[in-house]
């Protein structure tokens, strides 16, 4: 019987390649670079903890919060503090380092949502959702490594992807398992994230010894790394993992509320491609990404979730997901509807978020309050071994006194995060300077399992600043180095509000007038 051959069009074919869309890419490029420069004030206060690691590493006393004390390891993002360390050398500020590199980091996200999809329709989807969501600005502009972290992510994502659609593709053999420790590198979740497409790739590559050896080579630097690791701090998981885990942890599904509402059509889109046979690989893959991101989070309902940072961390390869589901349907005006709705309803929940209003005026209170106290503590005249400090929010405060700290929340201090009482730790450190937070002006009862009236005990309130409506930092110090601690904090106080919009309101109003440079 004679075979007639099948149409060019039934044919199975390798991938086509990408095509360049460089009117999208340079438009997404201008919103995304808007925004940057709209949040380019905030500056998270967590950011600072990474900065006084590598401040102190690049001082060479290694990666420690207290330089002479028993190393801690109370940062969970090596290989960004790591790349901080040359600019502590040549004195170039490191938010700005932060800023720079991750906005580098989103262009080259935004590079790959613009070509990955197979038509304009989903590419404008990705770039759109991408670039046009608050949440974007700020976690670029932050100080962490969100953005190179999804970017590794999204990279993985996407070689993994470019195999599934054409086995034969160009893929190096060593890039895989080279994210694979970068991502872990950047945060210990990586490793999760990264493992579907590793698994693909390897899957598909197993008959290729280079596939084994590129395993055997990461396995080795992996596994000396965590040795390093575990030898130098004493234990297997960063410090702030038994504090927000183990202390901090509430399972009661907030985390699912919120980034459902957040991310519902791209959610949507991407569970719908998993039901067409042209798309169900690609998506399966990124959706498997995506659910070992989100575990962790969902489960633990992690506090310091500005903005859904956990959630973004997976959000570009759920941009690129929806956008291949929008690629394979056929009617072009239902493809645009669709796309539009999930463009809409991302970029109008992203500014809906309840702390969206706070996190734009982040920097201004920053400055004006834990900057202030930071910059006022490094300017006294108390003795080097005298300059001990308390605080919760260790990061600005510490970083910026350079004084010997105390964080009694736990996140860098190894007593309290193996379940110390942090009344007892501060009781034994007898810190000259207490920094106590509280939502009035008062001296709360407790605060973080801390009793605080008696880790206060006779010291004298020297100085009271406001950052929001319901949040003040109280400074208690000695009585004999009261006078110059209020004087010095008072100062750089004074200097914060000459320079900040002298507003506590959390509201867009508040940030948008100061960004046009009108008065409030």
């Amino acid at each position: 019987m004679l075979r007639v051959p099948r149409p060019p069009a039934e044919r199975s074919a390798p991938a086509r390649p990408v095509r360049a869309r460089p009117a999208l890419f340079l438009a997404a490029l201008a919103a995304l670079a808007v925004g940057v420069w709209a949040c380019w004030s905030v500056t998270v206060d967590d950011a600072y903890i990474t900065y006084r690691y590598t401040a102190n590493l690049a001082n060479g006393f290694g990666p420690t919060w207290n330089p002479g004390a028993d190393p801690v390891e109370g940062y969970t993002n090596f290989l960004w503090m790591l790349w901080h360390v040359p600019w502590v050398w040549l004195g170039v500020p490191l938010p700005v380092v932060s800023k720079l590199t991750a906005a580098t980091c989103a262009a080259a996200i935004v590079g790959i949502l613009a070509t990955e999809p197979r038509t304009r329709t989903g590419a404008a989807l990705a770039v759109g959702a991408f670039v046009l969501f608050l949440p974007t600005w700020v976690h670029v502009d932050g100080g962490l490594e969100t953005a190179p972290f999804a970017l590794v992510v999204l990279r993985a994502v996407v070689v993994a992807a470019r195999l599934l659609r054409d086995r034969d593709a160009t893929v190096r053999s060593w890039e895989l398992p080279a994210l694979f420790l970068v991502a872990g590198m950047l945060r210990p979740d990586g490793i999760l994230a990264v493992a579907p497409p590793l698994a693909v790739w390897a899957w598909l590559r197993r008959r290729d010894h280079r596939t084994w050896t590129a395993l055997i080579v990461a396995a080795a630097i992996g596994g000396a790394y965590t040795a390093w690791r575990w030898s130098y701090f004493g234990h297997p998981l960063p410090n702030t993992f038994y504090v927000k885990v183990g202390v901090e942890a509430a399972t009661d599904g907030r985390w699912i509320r919120t980034t459902l509402a957040l991310l519902l059509p791209l959610l949507l889109l991407a569970v719908a491609g998993l039901f067409r046979r042209s798309t169900a690989p690609v998506v399966a893959v990124a959706l498997a990404s995506c659910v070992a991101l989100y575990a962790i989070p969902a489960l633990t309902a992690p506090a310091m979730d500005y903005l859904s940072r956990f959630a973004w961390h997976g959000f570009p390869v759920l941009c690129l997901a929806a956008a291949r589901t929008i690629d394979a349907v056929g009617r072009r005006r239902l493809a645009a509807v669709g796309a539009a709705v999930a463009v809409g309803w991302t970029s109008v929940a992203g500014f809906l978020q309840p702390d969206g209003p706070t996190m734009v005026n982040y920097g201004e209170d920053l400055r004006r309050v834990h900057i202030a106290i930071g910059l006022g503590l490094a300017d006294t005249d108390v003795p080097a071994d005298r300059r001990t400090v308390a605080m919760t929010d260790a990061g600005a405060i510490p970083y910026f006194s350079g004084w010997r700290a105390t964080d009694y929340i736990g996140l860098n201090d190894e007593r309290i995060g193996h379940g110390a009482s942090p009344t007892d730790v501060l009781l034994a450190d007898e810190p000259t300077v207490l920094v106590a937070t509280g939502p009035t002006p008062g001296l709360q009862t407790t605060s973080w399992n801390t009793d605080l009236p008696t880790a206060v005990g006779d010291r004298e309130l020297v100085a009271v600043l406001r950052a929001r409506p319901a949040y003040y930092q109280q400074v208690y110090a000695d009585r004999d180095i009261a006078d110059q601690v209020r004087t010095a904090i008072e100062r750089r106080g004074a200097e914060a509000d000459a320079v900040t919009d002298g507003r506590f309101d959390q509201t867009y109003s508040r940030w948008a007038q100061r960004l046009l440079g009108l008065s409030g």
